[in-house]
């Protein structure tokens, strides 16, 4: 993909990297530590959603943003990165898929499937060039390990600019940087369910100026739900180099991953297994030889490899000062690997075993497993089906803006290109019949797929396949400018236009690709998006903003497959009000979008479907801290519905999905004994009724999950955690079955588990 853009990119910053050891230091101090947080949330500063990653005070933001510390990680032991967005209000997050393959809503906008707005960067730099692909959504290939320092998580706002036009949440994870002195951490995890994770991460000086942070993870179990093997191996490692000097900074960064995870799909609901344990997957049904084209060819796929992430990310971050009144930034990154999916999954309702009909080799009503154990009429018998998506990702990314300052103005001027690709290979349906229990086995050669269609199950035996190849090429221009008006007011506004280029080749054939090309085309499109606000402080502690902001969401790969070729354009007003102290914190923020363009949903009895919708919503992020006892509060209510669409049946319903409100609560208690110190923590997430589809025809009733956990801290620096997720064991559904939402089917959040670790600081 080094095609004349690229190279223009990777030169240019190169050129910078030289320029910044080639000036001089000025007399300030480079590397010197920050003051400590005196002030709470009043003093925290962030760098994402501000004109080319420059600093700025959370409290003077003029949009919604939530800063989550390496401790509020610790205390929330996310077991993916898709549980990370459960710590932001205003997204629906729905981590019951595994270690990856989530589905990620945000502010009543339309998914349905997978995570269409929202973007995730590592220091800033976008880790993909395109929020999702079918089958790809961007926490699958990352995993937060002890290598974060912290995250930020903005919502709306200037994502309309800075993002790629990107409307819904940039989630952005900034790495952990070395200090004048050595220092790391070692940990040892385990589980009530088999788990073995060992974590460690050192950073320090390397010499005058330059620091290093190397760190990573190994892991392997069984998973929550047992699948008779570790269905949940990998590891992570990170490293970074950070040079400060008087003129700015630079961070060189890399992390290859090698992690994959079991890929929880929806499951009987009525045939008596424990919906936090159960896994359909198991030895008999680990490997599958399938048919992967129209000359009859076959492979064996190893279903143990689930869904996840093999390869690189790494990145470049310059942030210099040319002279008091211009300062240059760069945010590059670079990312290759394959991000498979393997997939056991539901093909209609289970039935028992007594309403199958004869078929000639076997009597109306019986049926037996593969190894000719007899069943009996009371036994739920399943389609599912060994479905298979390998897919080679690419991407380029590189944001170079230059900032100019004139007395209480700051304009930015900003150039973004992108390219990236997919490769892709599918073999999808390849339905077989399953005893419906505990990593359940193939039922007897004597039972079709069409035998369970024919007693009210599935839609028969149906294979589909494709090969195809994907490339898109992106480039934007931005321009934005901060005017301080008087010392409480300020003004803020930006501009982008961007153009992108796709190219697809398709080989479908007839079930299976067959070597003829189906599709081979080439799509031009171009957007602008823009967003203006005023953000307005009353005291230091107490503001106010409001913000208009319209962005859009170009079309991808699978969009030009499904012939989806509109530009989805998203328009946004927020009001926010912020107040900070160090007892106590409030970011509330109202919200009113809408979506203008946006084609079907996964699966589903409501045919494609182009539709618009309206939402709108308040969020609330607070936090109260008395001695020594913490409080924290999140919380969304929202009313998302259709507002016009192809499907006149649809006009009124509510978004599918996504509940109208959501509460979190996380208190905590920090006490000592005896020269030890700990914390007793706990958190009760609860969420409101949803519709699983379109059609408003199925609702998932509300559910509570509540967690515990405690860190204790010795002196020398050994400290011990144990963490009690889901402690009630709650069997709260997350989605029902996407492509049958009538079948008593369901995707369940993970049952109880327990985990153990022991740690050292040094």
């Amino acid at each position: 993909m080094q095609d004349g853009r690229q190279k223009c990119a990777m030169v240019s910053t190169i050129a910078i990297v030289a320029m910044a050891f080639a000036t001089p230091a000025s007399a300030q101090e480079a590397g010197a530590a920050k003051p400590a947080d005196t002030e709470g949330e009043n003093s925290v500063i962030i760098v994402t959603g501000t004109p080319g990653g420059s600093e700025l005070r959370k409290q003077d933001a003029s949009f919604a943003i939530t800063t989550i510390g390496a401790d509020d990680l610790l205390a929330a032991a996310p077991k993916s990165t898709a549980e990370v967005f459960t710590l932001v209000p205003g997204v629906w997050a729905e981590s019951s898929g595994g270690k990856a393959g989530a589905n990620i809503d945000v502010r009543g906008l339309p998914g349905g499937g997978d995570a269409p707005y929202v973007t995730l960067a590592i220091n800033g730099s976008p880790i993909y060039g395109t929020p999702m692909l079918s089958f790809f959504e961007q926490s699958s290939i990352f995993r937060s390990d002890e290598t974060v320092a912290s995250v930020e998580a903005l919502r709306g706002g200037p994502n309309a600019v800075f993002g790629r036009g990107e409307p819904g949440v940039t989630l952005n994870f900034r790495l952990k940087e070395g200090g004048e002195q050595t220092e790391g951490r070692v940990m040892f995890s385990t589980s009530d369910y088999g788990l073995l994770q060992g974590d460690a991460v050192l950073s320090g000086r390397v010499a005058d100026d330059l620091y290093f942070m190397v760190g990573g993870y190994y892991s392997t179990s069984p998973g929550i739900r047992n699948a008779q093997f570790n269905s949940e191996q990998g590891w992570q490692a990170t490293a970074q180099l950070t040079y400060r000097a008087g003129i700015g900074k630079i961070n060189l960064w890399t992390r290859q991953t090698d992690d994959v995870g079991q890929w929880y799909l929806p499951m009987s609901l009525i045939s008596g297994n424990d919906l936090g344990t159960f896994s359909q997957l198991g030895d008999a049904t680990r490997f599958r030889t399938l048919r992967i084209n129209a000359a009859g060819d076959t492979e064996t796929f190893d279903f143990k490899n689930g869904r996840g992430w093999r390869g690189n990310v790494s990145g470049l971050n310059i942030d210099l000062d040319v002279s008091d009144s211009i300062t240059l930034r760069n945010n590059f990154s670079m990312t290759n690997g394959s991000a498979d999916t393997f997939g056991f999954v539901p093909d209609g309702a289970p039935v028992r075993v007594s309403a199958l009909p004869a078929n000639g080799a076997r009597a109306a009503g019986t049926a037996s497993t593969g190894g000719g154990v007899a069943l009996s009429g009371t036994e739920f018998v399943q389609n599912y089906g060994h479905w298979v998506v390998k897919k080679d990702l690419e991407s380029l990314v590189n944001d170079l803006s230059v900032g100019l300052r004139f007395g209480g103005n700051e304009t930015t001027l900003g150039y973004y290109h992108s390219n990236f690709s997919s490769k892709d290979f599918w073999t999808l349906g390849n339905f077989t019949p399953v005893h419906n229990v505990q990593n359940g086995d193939f039922l007897a050669a004597n039972v079709s797929c069409s035998d369970l269609q024919a007693a009210g199950s599935g839609s028969g035996c149906w294979a589909y396949g494709i090969d195809s190849t994907g490339k898109a090429d992106v480039n934007a221009l931005y321009a934005a400018n901060s005017l301080e008006v008087t010392e409480k007011l300020r003004l803020d506004a930006g501009v982008r236009r961007e153009w992108i280029t796709l190219r697809y080749r398709l080989d479908a054939g007839p079930g299976y690709p067959d070597g003829t090309e189906d599709l081979n085309t080439k799509l031009k499109d171009a957007a602008w998006a823009y967003t203006f606000a005023g953000n307005y402080a009353f005291t230091d502690d107490f503001g106010a903003f409001a913000r208009y902001s319209d962005g859009f969401v170009m079309p991808h790969f699978d969009d030009i497959r499904e012939n989806n070729l509109n530009v989805n354009s998203i328009k946004q007003i927020e009001l926010g009000v912020k107040y900070s102290t160090p007892l106590f914190s409030i970011f509330a923020t109202g919200f009113r979008n809408t979506n203008d363009s946006f084609d079907s949903v996964v699966g589903g009895t409501t045919p494609a479907t182009a539709f618009k919708t309206r939402s709108y919503g308040v969020e609330l992020d607070g936090r109260l801290s008395v001695g020594g006892f913490n409080l924290g509060l999140l919380g969304t209510w929202q009313n998302a519905e259709v507002t016009d669409s192809s499907n006149p049946a649809i006009i009124g319903n509510k978004v599918l999905r996504q509940p109208d409100w959501q509460l979190r609560v996380s208190p905590s208690y920090d006490f000592d004994f005896n020269g030890w110190s700990a914390t007793l923590y706990g958190a009760a997430a609860l969420v409101g009724d949803r519709f699983s589809d379109l059609a408003n025809t199925v609702t998932l009733d509300g559910f509570t999950k509540v967690d515990l956990g405690l860190r204790v801290e010795a002196p020398m620096g050994l400290f011990a955690r144990v963490h009690a997720d889901n402690l009630l064991d709650s069997e709260g559904l997350t989605e029902g079955d996407p492509r049958s939402p009538t079948a008593a089917n369901g995707r369940p959040i993970l049952g109880r588990s327990i985990r153990f670790s022991i740690g050292y600081d040094f």
